[in-house]
């Protein structure tokens, strides 16, 4: 950064000023955490005489675990796309009405594991089911590792419980789909053929006032090479909703193309490895007994509507180890 020049390229200046805030922010904690471990001994050696000191040493020592943990679990971030912004869609899977409710269900957990960790949201779009719910909905992420640690919610989550919608009050298996791509900026090495698109418009749907509902301002585009599918209709222009789409549209190609090397990795490797969006991934079980259990990690947790309030992080740290470890 002290070269002579640096700042005429402003765009790259503005990388490398953003890496080194990253390396400065890390280096910091680093050398915070190895003070605070260093004074554990001397006060270990007064909680041996005074009970008060040894409830102030069982406090430091959970301080500097979380924090280690915070930094062990930067250290998993290496891929091309993790320390950027997270695209997040949810889509309703089996399971009817009961599903759409689940989507929304999950949409929110998946929103509130965002705002606890102190990342930026922005709600893109939603489809709203015909009775409860939603059919789909895309929403942004945007902080450090937010990629890297959404690529742990990505597959199936199923839900076991009795079903709010049946008369009867049987228990309803259903499913909700989570995808997650990077977030990649315009001049990206993505490259989309305008002849590829098919751009329709329609008549926006669900809150949005007198606007929304006398224009066709919502935009769909389908990507006909690969048959994605994104819309936006949260922006009161159709302009703004088509840029809004395009950068969604090359979110997913990206991580189209990110699946794709993964899988080139895993066959030169001779593994038989699933990096593709379906597999189910989580237990989320109401009745008859309350329990969600991670199925790739074993890890699990009792505490059911902890975990739907967004407290995700046990889960996405044995993932990102158990993933580390594989690889």
């Amino acid at each position: 950064m002290g070269e002579p020049g640096f700042w005429d390229d402003q765009e790259q200046a503005a990388q490398v000023g953003a890496e080194h805030a990253r390396a400065s922010k890390r280096l910091a904690m680093y050398r915070e955490l190895e003070r605070d471990a260093e004074d554990l001994e001397p006060l270990a050696e007064l909680a041996e005489e005074d009970q008060e000191i040894a409830r102030e040493l069982e406090d430091q020592i959970r301080a500097v675990q979380e924090r280690l943990d915070e930094l062990e679990e930067q250290r998993l971030f290496s891929g091309r796309y993790d320390n950027g912004d997270a695209l997040v869609t949810v889509n309703a899977g089996a399971g009817g009405t009961d599903a759409q409710d689940w989507a929304e269900m999950v949409l929110r957990m998946e929103m509130r594991w965002a705002e606890k960790r102190g990342f930026k949201v922005e709600l893109l779009e939603v489809s709203p089911g015909e009775e409860a719910g939603i059919k789909s909905a895309t929403f942004r992420v945007a902080g450090e590792n937010a990629y890297g640690l959404y690529s742990a919610e990505k597959g199936v989550h199923r839900l076991v419980r009795l079903s709010p919608f049946d008369a009867a009050h049987r228990r309803q298996t259903s499913f909700a789909g989570v995808e997650v791509s990077p977030v990649v900026d315009a001049d990206t090495d993505v490259q989309i053929d305008d002849e590829d698109l098919q751009v329709d418009t329609y008549r926006a749907s669900g809150a949005g006032g007198q606007h929304v509902n006398k224009t066709d301002s919502a935009v769909r585009i389908t990507h006909k090479p690969t048959g994605i599918v994104v819309q936006c209709q949260n922006e009161r222009s159709q302009s703004s909703n088509k840029a809004t789409a395009m950068a969604m549209l090359r979110s997913k190609l990206a991580e189209l193309e990110e699946r794709r090397r993964q899988e080139e990795i895993a066959a030169e490797r001779g593994e038989a490895q699933d990096v593709n969006f379906g597999s189910q991934i989580r237990n989320y079980v109401l009745h008859p007994y309350k329990q969600v259990k991670d199925l790739r990690t074993g890890v699990e947790v009792g505490d059911v509507q902890r975990v739907l309030d967004g407290d995700l992080d046990d889960f996405v740290r044995a993932y990102l180890l158990h993933d580390a470890s594989n690889n």
